[in-house]
């Protein structure tokens, strides 16, 4: 067992149990996630706790991207790579970075990916960034959206309830490989996302049944 795989055995129980306790944690379509092969996993992002509720969920380990800084804090940035966690540099071209990413990818492994590049605090899923794209145009990976509502209001003492649905594998095999190829992935990625996203918004205000079709 490498030691990532040890880290996920020992983290997913315990702080994805923990996050999935604390929302309330319901995730819609997981088995649309591939079991084997590189895949490209593409995320909104509201707050700091969707990262273990997307953890907790996944059935395989997933390699996320985290900003340089959080890598650079004693301690936190020792505990995210345990995980495989890959550091990025926002705002800048980051050959390092890429290079990692279409590796785990190719390597047969889940990338996971906040596709806005940062935290959005508007409530609202934001403009996606090219990364994700980029990756699964390379590498000839599929991209699986998967919206996160409810975080944008969950704090320490409301435990808002947190909900994940999952789209269908997506390819771009006729896109090319360039800037312009990427923009368009994108922005297919960012529609579904918006798709996902307000299913899910009509799912809580119907209470969030379990019984329901995918969107």
């Amino acid at each position: 067992m490498t030691s990532h795989n040890l880290a996920w055995a020992i983290g997913q129980p315990l702080l994805g149990g923990s996050a999935a306790l604390a929302t309330r944690l319901r995730s819609y379509g997981t088995e649309r996630i591939p079991e084997t092969g590189g895949v490209v996993l593409a995320f909104n992002h509201f707050h700091w706790i969707d990262i273990p509720c997307v953890g907790y969920v996944v059935p395989r380990n997933v390699y996320f991207l985290a900003k340089v800084e959080a890598h650079r804090v004693p301690g936190l940035g020792q505990f995210i790579r345990s995980f495989g966690t890959i550091a990025v540099r926002r705002g800048e071209s980051d050959r390092d970075a890429v290079r990692r990413m279409r590796e785990v990818v190719s390597e047969g492994n889940a990338l996971g990916v906040f596709v806005e590049g940062t935290r959005q605090r508007s409530g609202v899923p934001g403009h996606v960034q090219p990364g994700a794209a980029m990756v699964a145009l390379q590498e000839n990976a599929p991209v699986v959206c998967a919206a996160i509502h409810g975080s944008q209001t969950w704090r320490i003492g409301n435990f808002a309830p947190v909900s994940i649905v999952w789209g269908e594998p997506m390819r771009f095999e006729g896109l090319p490989r360039g800037g312009k190829g990427y923009r368009e992935a994108s922005l297919e990625i960012e529609r579904e996302l918006n798709r996902l996203w307000a299913w899910l918004c009509d799912l809580h205000a119907a209470g969030r049944p379990r019984d329901v079709v995918l969107p």
